[in-house]
């Protein structure tokens, strides 16, 4: 299994996470994954699959349909059960209590659908879940100063009294991802957010994460079917085939021809080119 460096980075701390003191130094490896394995019977969906994120990595997850992708995101997120180790910021997931993980991990999926007709503001402040002081607690100042950064953010200020049930599909998609900046995490997790956007939402959103993830402290995870975003975004990537790593490392080393060709069982460069020379 490949790994990246670690080496000591920025300090940050959540509030609280359970841990009775915060070190002035943590370790710039905020997520890790040691030989995980999900099974579903005598069916193996990931097999001994093994990588690091790192403060300022944007990890794309690249493979055929099929190849564990979304079922990956799945057990970091706690949906989906699996054998071996994740650990998020040196503490085994299963450690974490529901709302302090939340402080640490936001995930966006590739499908959000609604059926109440909440406002934009009020969707997004959900995403403040996580810091709720119990369930008859006012918002704090910092949940107001966090949902205002968020709608500001995303570029959803006219639409912050419009009923959701109102927006586009990539007006939508803009409100959870502001839902999940409110939410303040260090880690975006993010299973083909644009799948189903156009191009003018798809180059939105991948900006909008762009400037996200330029603070200090973070990390995004992407799971990608568009191999020209995760080449033009990533830093690092993680390629699959049948549920097994068949490189980890920086994307311009593992989205290469050599291993392109063996995954998709096709010519993936020349295809990109021809795709390429009809807007010649």
């Amino acid at each position: 299994m490949s790994r990246g460096n670690k080496t000591e980075g920025q300090a940050f701390c959540p509030a609280d996470t359970g841990q009775k003191a915060c070190p002035s130094v943590l370790p710039s490896v905020l997520l890790e994954a040691q030989d995980l394995t999900v099974q579903y019977g005598d069916t193996v969906i990931v097999d001994g699959v093994g990588f690091t994120v790192s403060e300022g990595d944007w990890l794309m997850i690249a493979g055929p349909n099929g190849a564990g992708k979304s079922t990956i995101v799945g057990a970091i997120s706690g949906s989906v059960p699996y054998f071996g180790g994740i650990t998020c910021i040196g503490r085994d997931v299963k450690a974490y209590k529901p709302q302090d993980f939340a402080r640490l991990t936001g995930v966006l999926s590739q499908r959000v659908s609604v059926g109440y007709s909440f406002t934009v503001e009020e969707v997004v402040r959900l995403g403040r879940y996580a810091y709720s002081r119990g369930i008859f607690a006012g918002g704090s100042d910092a949940d107001d100063d966090a949902v205002d950064l968020a709608i500001e953010r995303t570029g959803l200020e006219p639409y912050r009294r419009h009923s959701v049930l109102t927006l586009s599909g990539g007006e939508l998609q803009r409100t959870f991802l502001a839902q999940i900046f409110a939410q303040e995490p260090r880690i975006l997790i993010l299973d083909e957010p644009t799948n189903h956007l156009d191009l003018v939402y798809q180059k939105q959103v991948f900006a909008l994460i762009g400037e996200w993830l330029k603070e200090p402290g973070r990390a995004v995870v992407s799971v990608v079917h568009d191999l020209s975003l995760a080449k033009a975004y990533g830093t690092n990537a993680l390629l699959l085939h049948k549920g097994r790593s068949v490189g980890f490392g920086p994307v311009s080393e593992i989205l290469c021809a050599e291993r392109l060709d063996s995954v998709y069982d096709m010519d993936v460069y020349a295809w990109m080119r021809t795709m390429l020379a009809q807007w010649k």
